[in-house]
């Protein structure tokens, strides 16, 4: 095993507090919002499974499902799922998932939030490196979004 193929990792420093950066991973709706899937009306809670339509611009057409793993107020937020299932006609319920973990520090001038993406090694090779590539790409906008949401007036 690599960490340099199983895990996407990326952190940012947010200049809001850590309860403003909590409640847009923590509220369903609100995480849906900034990462584009509609989940109005959803809740996130530990060992539920949670799903919505993708509302990202040509993602529309596929749905989105996480089982949140564990919830740490103000600390930390982890979900699984299946990395970049675009699709349709596959069924990949029976593939291992990834584990997607945001953790949240206080620092100055703000918040760091991390987001670590591990178990690329277990999706099967013939999708690995292009789950890989999406996802690390996806999260580099997705931490942009967040920035952009919680620093919003």
């Amino acid at each position: 095993m690599s960490l340099l193929t199983d895990r996407i990792e990326r952190e940012i420093v947010l200049k809001a507090p850590g309860s403003r950066v909590w409640r847009a991973l923590s509220n369903a709706g609100e995480f849906g919002d900034w990462f584009g899937v509609a989940l109005k009306g959803k809740t996130f809670e530990a060992g539920q499974r949670v799903q919505g339509q993708m509302t990202h611009p040509g993602y529309e057409h596929l749905g989105w499902e996480v089982v949140i793993e564990r919830m740490e107020p103000e600390r930390l937020l982890s979900f699984r799922w299946h990395p970049y299932a675009v699709d349709p006609a596959v069924d990949y319920s029976n593939e291992p998932t990834t584990l997607v973990e945001f953790e949240l520090k206080t620092v100055a001038d703000g918040t760091v939030l991390s987001v670590v993406e591990s178990g690329f090694d277990s999706v099967p090779p013939m999708r690995r490196l292009e789950a890989f590539r999406m996802n690390s790409g996806g999260w580099d906008e997705q931490m942009e979004n967040i920035k952009k949401h919680v620093t919003a007036p």
